[in-house]
């Protein structure tokens, strides 16, 4: 199996193809940066959706180590970037009582359920009792979707009917989790961002109840996002900020995007850590996320 690095090379292919092959003519033969490439070298970097803060950081970063070389460049950019992406951050604790429970948020269509079916991979994988909660009780199909997803990664579901009260769905489902002794409880939520004031009270209500069954519930708010969608994310991420804590990011999609640059102006801005990276369409494609592993990828040409 291909290692961490060679996984993520193959999937951000399209932002380190739009990155590089422009940084190629970047340099004047001279190799002086005038006024025109530090321009150059900032549509680039917005260009990979790194947003206009990382890419004013960066751009004084690389000035100031007066960079004569395309090898410079990429020297500076790379260690200012891993230096923005290993920043401290609120972590979920380590040592907790279990299950482990998480709540996964996200608007529709950015891969939310593909996502949870991923995970709970990840965690049968290591052995876990994994329970999956059907809160999304609205969407048409939404519960069959994911009892397809349980049954072919070895997990249970709890569910109700549909258009049933989706927070009493994650009472039945935290409650289960702990009478089995469960690992892990994931719960999918409903994802109507355009009714965002109800979409967000229903979210409120399910963490209501998740910590009435105890105190420290639920330990992880992951919210799914769509790479592609670049600085449209920024602001999805924003929206449920406001409404409910999030501990992480699971960025999806990230191999069908030139603009993976998106994942640093999420951690350096929001200052949201970004916990998993979807990698492709197949059923082992999510990965731990890794700053260093990240970066190099994001910055070296395949050999």
């Amino acid at each position: 199996m291909p290692d961490l690095w060679s996984r993520l090379n193959s999937s951000l292919s399209k932002t380190r193809t739009a990155l590089i092959e422009r940084f190629q003519t970047l340099l004047p033969r001279d190799g002086r940066m005038k006024e025109e490439t530090w321009e150059e070298l900032e549509e680039i970097l917005l260009t990979a959706d790194v947003g206009p803060t990382v890419t004013e950081d960066l751009i004084q970063t690389i000035k100031a180590e007066r960079v004569s070389s395309l090898d410079d460049i990429r020297t500076a950019l790379a260690a200012r970037l891993e230096e923005i992406m290993r920043a401290e951050l609120p972590r979920v604790p380590t040592h907790f009582t279990p299950p482990l429970v998480i709540l996964v948020v996200g608007v529709n269509g950015v891969g939310k359920t593909t996502s949870i079916a991923k995970l709970a991979r990840k965690f049968r994988q290591d052995g876990q009792r994994v329970i999956l909660a059907a809160c999304d009780t609205f969407r048409a199909a939404a519960v069959e979707q994911l009892s397809v997803w349980a049954n072919r990664v070895g997990a249970e579901l709890i569910a109700h009917q549909e258009g049933s009260d989706p927070a009493a769905v994650a009472y039945d489902a935290v409650q289960a989790a702990i009478a089995r002794r469960a690992g892990v409880l994931i719960l999918d939520t409903a994802g109507r961002l355009q009714t965002k004031t109800n979409l967000m009270q229903e979210l409120l209500k399910i963490r209501r109840v998740l910590g009435k069954a105890r105190p420290d519930l639920p330990q992880e708010t992951l919210l799914v996002l769509d790479a592609t969608t670049g600085q449209n994310a920024l602001s999805q991420t924003r929206l449920f900020q406001e409404a409910v804590p999030l501990t992480g990011i699971i960025l999806a999609k990230l191999d069908g995007t030139a603009k993976g640059g998106i994942a640093v102006a999420i951690q350096k801005e929001l200052g949201v850590p970004i916990k998993w990276l979807g990698t492709g369409e197949g059923f082992d494609d999510l990965e731990s996320f890794e700053a260093g592993a990240f970066v190099s990828a994001l910055l070296t040409e395949k050999e």
